[in-house]
């Protein structure tokens, strides 16, 4: 006797979503609405930030008449490029261009070289008076540079580089703040990996230079970042260390604009050319390595 085996068929059962009830879109639209609150906050802050500089490359391209009546106009009504000729042809803005771009070029490679070298030897390095030493680099971190100026004047002319390229750069190669960024990163770096290049034979600049040093990539383009931006806009440093008009920075030379050493009048347009012009090699500077100083995972060492 055969029997016969009757397969049931599968029951579907369809689920219907919930009906979304008054409360649940009045809450999403508050949503929305605050996020377009905020989108327009964000819109209206960029602006107030961005404006300044429009009207810095709007008013340099206007004649001096029109950046004096309009002062704050976007738009010129007569484009003109006539305060750059006058920078350029007709002033020594190519020579304080020079004198900039040397002594911001030598300070960056300078401080990016020294500060590594002091901020490794403060991690990993065992030697008498290593505590001292790290508590003097904060406490001239905590020292305003405004009170170093004049004894930084009697050094520089006493070791006898006043008015000197030696004396421009020199006192600039170090900088505190970069040594305690690089110390910091550095005890971050496993030092299983010092030990497996010192096993290898490896000396210990041999391993600074070719194991340490590239994996603190990113502390070294935020100290080239900051030396940069920092020698190119020093000013009161060069104030106290030069006086020859041979040797005279951008923003010394953009700052003499101001009492009228071009031409007569307001100078709007030529001032703020000069300003815009010092403004463009720190922006590349920035744009160029923003996405390497955000990546801070990069170089890390999983143990």
């Amino acid at each position: 006797m055969t029997g016969t085996t009757i397969d049931a068929a599968p029951t579907v059962v369809s689920q219907t979503p919930a009906p979304r009830t008054p409360s649940d879109a009045r809450r999403k639209t508050a949503r929305i609405g605050w996020q377009i609150a905020l989108y327009v906050l964000l819109v209206a802050i960029a602006l107030f930030y961005i404006y300044p500089f429009l009207v810095q490359i709007g008013t340099s391209f206007k004649t001096d008449a029109e950046a004096a009546s309009n002062p704050v106009g976007l738009v010129p009504q007569t484009w003109t490029t006539a305060a750059y000729e006058r920078l350029f042809l007709r002033s020594d803005f190519p020579v304080w261009f020079r004198n900039s771009s040397i002594v911001t070029i030598s300070v960056t490679l300078g401080r990016v070289f020294f500060v590594s070298l002091a901020g490794y030897a403060l991690a990993r390095l065992n030697f008498r008076g290593r505590g001292v030493v790290y508590a003097g680099v904060i406490a001239v971190m905590a020292v305003p540079s405004v009170v170093l100026l004049i004894p930084r004047f009697l050094v520089i002319n006493q070791l006898g580089i006043y008015d000197s390229y030696a004396g421009m750069i020199l006192p600039l190669l170090v900088d505190a703040a970069g040594v305690f960024i690089m110390k910091n990163f550095f005890e971050s770096i496993p030092v299983s990996v010092e030990e497996q290049a010192r096993i290898d034979g490896a000396g210990t600049f041999r391993i600074f230079w070719s194991v340490v040093l590239p994996m603190a990539r990113p502390a070294l383009i935020t100290i080239i970042i900051l030396s940069f931006q920092g020698s190119w806009n020093e000013l009161s440093h060069f104030i106290v260390s030069t006086q020859s008009p041979e040797l005279t920075t951008l923003t010394k030379g953009v700052a003499s604009l101001a009492s009228g050493q071009l031409s007569q009048g307001s100078q709007y347009p030529i001032k703020l050319a000069a300003a815009l012009i010092m403004t463009v090699p720190v922006a590349v500077m920035f744009f160029i390595f923003q996405r390497r100083i955000m990546n801070a995972s990069e170089g890390a060492v999983k143990e």
